[in-house]
């Protein structure tokens, strides 16, 4: 974690203002991602030219000047119970370099912003799974497609109608085939009453983003800290013992709704 985190604050992240962007996706594609690490690559690339094309309009450029921004990206499968807990996340450069190499910073997002960009994500990544045949539509919930695939694709949702019904989608392969895997709007919903009015979170069919966390140029401590972070292993150690027949027992950080508090699990799921 350690060396990670001084490799990337050393070698890799220029002196620039970063973001983080944290997506997590809804629970039936963690699982379709998890064993199908293809399919996870390609949405991947779907969020990040989303999320470039965001700032590079921000910037006030366009995809085809050749403005640039770039990222790096930890992919997380764990969370803090021993779940499949799949995210991303993604430090990003808060700026653009324009096709002479000169970099302009941008001002963060807004609560609008990141509801268009994760209705965006969520679209575009369910629009990919179906062609590729893991999910379906649910013909009763379904409305015409309409969103462009080139610079303006951040203002098609505000513009498209709303009076179409909601698109849902269900999984289309494996022993889950037919449950419904998300449901999409038309255009994004106005507002998430679980978060706070200044919390730059969104969520919409069942992905979740945050973009609150930000470094400027000059705080390298505080940009390693966020690598140690994003690049820390699934359990802390101090979590881990053993027990006198050599299983490992595994402390919970927060105890199961059942009361549980240690897993104990053989050396060879342990090692899994």
């Amino acid at each position: 974690m350690a060396d990670s985190a001084a490799h990337l604050v050393d070698e890799v992240l220029p002196e620039r203002p970063i973001r983080q962007w944290v997506l997590s996706v809804p629970y039936p594609l963690r699982f379709l991602f998890a064993t199908h690490p293809s399919l996870m690559t390609q949405a991947l690339s779907i969020v990040h030219r989303i999320i470039s094309t965001f700032l590079i309009h921000r910037a006030g450029m366009t995809v085809k000047s050749g403005a640039q921004s770039g990222a790096v990206t930890l992919i997380q499968r764990f969370g803090s119970a021993l779940n499949l807990n799949l995210h991303f996340h993604m430090l990003y450069l808060n700026g653009v370099y324009d096709a002479k190499g000169y970099f302009w910073p941008v001002a963060p997002p807004t609560r609008e912003d990141l509801d268009t960009i994760t209705h965006t994500i969520a679209t575009r990544v369910s629009r990919y799974l179906e062609k590729a045949g893991y999910l379906v539509r649910d013909p009763e919930h379904d409305y015409l497609d309409l969103l462009p695939d080139e610079d303006d694709a951040m203002n098609a949702i505000v513009g498209a109608s709303t009076e179409a019904s909601d698109r849902t989608y269900r999984l289309a392969l494996g022993p889950d085939a037919g449950r419904k895997a998300l449901t999409l709007q038309m255009v994004p919903a106005a507002d998430d009453k679980t978060t706070q009015p200044n919390e730059l979170v969104s969520r919409q069919g069942g992905f979740s983003l945050h973009a609150g966390v930000a470094c400027k140029s000059t705080q390298r401590k505080k940009l390693e800290r966020l690598c140690r972070y994003i690049t820390r292993p699934a359990i802390a150690e101090q979590r881990l013992s053993l027990a006198s027949n050599g299983n490992v027992i595994v402390g919970l950080k927060t105890p199961y709704d059942d009361g549980t508090t240690h897993v104990v699990l053989s050396p060879l799921e342990g090692d899994a």
